[in-house]
């Protein structure tokens, strides 16, 4: 253990005897503050697996550790530097003890806010968070560790740029008037020049982003590569140019270690195929070539065999205003063979699925490719997928290659697990409070876990890689827009098809009553509970939220009786005791809405109609109730339950024998801030 770190253990918390704990004593829940509350995880079958597949892992995990710096440099420019300097802030101050210095206190809350969000804006909305204590508290730790006057220490590294004062780090901290947002949430400004993101520097607008890459795409190229997936644009001497991610270019310190790794992680490959993946993936890191990207993706979807597989690179949009540039992740898991029958059957009849869809059939794929599906347990997890994880991915994102080679698609079981048996944890109950009476609530705690695992299945396993783009579409036609109604489109064929006889026909639901706890679960979420992650006042931004809200407002407000004519609204808002709740009247009924509704995102989707998938999401997605938005946030403070959740990863061991590995085993680490610190301490190189 780093010096950090030893330091860190005398400022944390912990009440687990991690060492000799029993999985039937384990405590998911160790750390909470702010919104957010820390989970641990188990992994399952570890110890059925061959020491090359624990050691393949193992180097894999070490891969994935090295690129964390990359993700806080892509939030925000001062990101690093302000982690750098809590770090050494923390590390100075091992003797200080929770509860005896309340201004030390709540510098530790927005430390390990910061450690969480992987910078200085919320994870999940996106907007600035400031520290409780007081600038000048603040001062006087900076000056503590004689901040900007030590060049070797980590403050005085300069990354990417000049370096800070003090004056100015505390400006970037605690100024209300600047850096507001990561991603600019509204139309109002240029979402670009608005956005504190580092995926573009220097004043650059969205008219030049835009321009930029205009002059790059070839609308009759049928294999686009992904055009500034993997770079930064930056205004040098006022021209536009591309800064690429690679071992030779930005991010270059940080992707030779993850490059040295994955090197490594080759010689315990299981066949041929994995070390094709591997020898792909090192060449893109090394040259940036997107071209290279593509190739090593067509590879990697069609290794459905291998029992161990990861994700490296630089994948997901969803942080960039514009929908192009792409937050560096990563993950690492086994196959869970048992539980993966259920995806198999689902990924077996894709074509069944696709051809039933209720969308316009020129949107439908003739032949669907390359479907694979499975249950995994992640032993690592990284980037932008740490500490708050996705339960489900579907990749590659590629349009073209989804439609000639397929895509794959998991959903992580034991992180699905450590969710629900973290909530049995708790005393107080989200359902109690939320849902309208007894039978709703025996609706949900009958069926909700399993239902909501197979939305997860349908959702990534058919969802994303169902329908096609019409020719000559180009796949960043949505703009800004493309994420949200990606999700929505996901989402709804998975609730679409839950509905469905032919899920109970395959025996994967055990009747037809089932699909109503999810139903039931997303309509309530989406109308209400979810926005108890909001700030009062704030816009609901993220997109995975917006996606849930689109859908649920507008089936119920197209669900309304004064809209179908019924005696009843599909979903009913009523209320009781001043509370208000949400209850479905009609299932059926909300199934043909969802229907409905897939079949209009999938026209926007298929034809590139941004006009009309920018209404739909500035209507249903964004605004939020004022007096729904208060209500819910009591409601849901009154519980004592945290609205937002993210992990700390298990620590592989190697175990030595006469100088060399013979084993791995896995320790469950129980302090959050132990973790964090070890991270910056080891796995720091930018």
């Amino acid at each position: 253990m780093t010096l950090a770190c030893g330091l860190a253990l005398a400022v944390s918390a912990c009440n687990c005897n991690c060492s000799k704990e029993q999985a039937q004593d384990f405590k998911y829940g160790i750390d909470q503050f702010a919104d957010l509350q820390i989970l641990r995880y188990q992994i399952p079958g570890w110890d059925s697996l061959s020491f090359e597949q624990k050691a393949y892992i193992y180097e894999l995990s070490e891969a994935a550790k090295c690129g964390r710096d990359i993700l806080f440099d892509q939030n925000f420019k001062y990101n690093l530097k302000i982690r750098k300097t809590l770090e050494e802030v923390i590390a100075a101050n091992g003797s200080k003890v929770e509860g005896e210095d309340a201004e030390w206190d709540k510098f530790m809350v927005y430390a390990k806010r910061v450690f969480f969000s992987n910078g200085i804006h919320h994870h999940y909305s996106e907007d600035k968070f400031f520290p409780e204590c007081s600038k000048e508290y603040f001062a006087s730790l900076l000056q503590s560790i004689n901040y900007g006057e030590d060049a070797a220490s980590a403050n005085g590294l300069s990354f990417q740029g000049a370096k800070l004062s003090a004056e100015e780090l505390l400006d970037v901290i605690y100024n209300r008037e600047s850096w507001l947002h990561r991603r600019y949430p509204a139309s109002d400004k240029d979402i670009v020049l608005a956005s504190a993101t580092n995926f573009y520097d220097g004043n650059v607008s969205k008219q030049e982003v835009e321009a930029f890459y205009a002059a790059m795409e070839d609308p009759k190229d049928e294999k686009p590569v992904s055009y500034g997936l993997n770079s930064r644009l930056a205004k040098v001497d006022g021209k536009v140019v591309e800064q690429v991610y690679c071992a030779n270019g930005l991010y270059g310190g940080a992707i030779k270690e993850i490059i040295s790794h994955l090197e490594r992680a080759k010689a315990y490959a299981q066949n041929d195929v994995q070390v094709k993946c591997i020898d792909e993936l090192v060449e893109y890191y090394r040259t940036g070539d997107l071209k290279m990207w593509d190739q090593y993706n067509i590879t990697w979807v069609q290794d459905t065999a291998s029992i161990v597989d990861f994700v490296s690179g630089f994948i997901e949009d969803y942080g960039d205003p514009m929908g192009r540039k792409a937050s560096w992740e990563a993950t690492v898991n086994f196959k869970d063979v048992e539980a993966s029958h259920r995806t198999e059957v689902i990924s077996a009849n894709a074509q069944w699925f696709e051809d039933n869809s209720p969308i316009d059939p020129k949107f439908k794929k003739a032949e669907v490719k390359g479907v694979s599906a499975k249950v995994i347990t992640v032993a690592c997890i990284a980037g932008d997928c740490f500490p708050s994880t996705p339960i489900g991915i579907n990749l590659p994102n590629s349009n073209w290659i989804r439609k000639e080679y397929g895509s794959k698609s998991v959903t992580i079981a034991n992180i699905t697990d450590a969710y629900n048996k973290a909530a049995d944890e708790s005393p107080k109950s989200v359902t109690s409070e939320f849902y309208w009476d007894e039978n709703d609530m025996a609706l949900l705690k009958k069926y909700r876990n399993l239902t909501s695992d197979l939305h997860t299945d349908l959702h990534e396993c058919l969802g994303h890689g169902s329908g096609q783009l019409l020719p000559g579409v180009s796949p960043n036609a949505l703009g800004e827009y493309n994420s949200t109604l990606e999700e929505a489109r996901a989402d709804l064929f998975g609730l679409y098809y839950l509905a469905d006889p032919k899920m109970v026909e395959l025996g994967i639901v055990p009747d037809d009553q089932a699909y109503k706890a999810e139903y039931l679960s997303q309509m309530v979420n989406g109308l209400f509970t979810q926005f108890a992650r909001v700030e009062l006042g704030r816009p609901n931004t993220e997109s995975h939220m917006q996606d849930r809200k689109l859908i649920a407002q507008w089936c119920y407000e197209n669900g309304l009786a004064s809209v179908t004519g019924a005696e009843k609204d599909v979903i009913e808002q009523k209320v009781r005791d001043g509370k208000r709740y949400f209850v479905i009247n009609d299932y059926q009924a909300l199934r043909a809405l969802l229907g409905k509704l897939l079949a209009e995102v999938q026209r926007i989707k298929s034809e590139g109609d941004y006009a009309a998938g920018k209404a739909l999401v500035e209507k249903y997605a964004i605004n939020i109730d004022p007096e729904l938005h208060k209500e819910v946030r009591e409601r849901y403070a009154s519980l004592e339950i945290k609205p937002y959740k993210g992990f700390i990863n298990p620590t592989i061991v190697p175990v030595e024998k006469d100088g060399k590995v013979v084993d791995y085993r896995v320790e469950y680490g129980c302090s959050y801030l132990d973790q964090m610190m070890e991270l910056g301490a080891k796995y720091s190189f930018l």
